[in-house]
């Protein structure tokens, strides 16, 4: 999972982004919660891949079931 998502202080101050890319994480995952589908991201972000949101989303499932397993 890890080998697609990346945290550089240099790009997006340190939010996790998508390798290579300036492409937050967070971004990807509030879109498609607002209702955009993969066609529509994949065609606004072209050097963004179906897999890309794949383990964006599963990454922010994971973290976000931490934060509240933690509270």
């Amino acid at each position: 999972m890890t080998e697609r998502i990346e945290f550089n202080p240099a790009v997006m101050m340190g939010k996790p982004v998508i390798r290579g890319t300036r492409i937050p994480v967070e971004l990807i995952v509030r879109k498609l919660s607002e209702g955009a589908t993969e066609t529509d991201l994949l065609d606004a972000y072209p050097r963004l891949t179906t897999e890309d949101m794949r383990v964006a989303v599963n990454w922010w499932t994971l973290l976000k079931g931490f934060h509240t397993f933690g509270k």
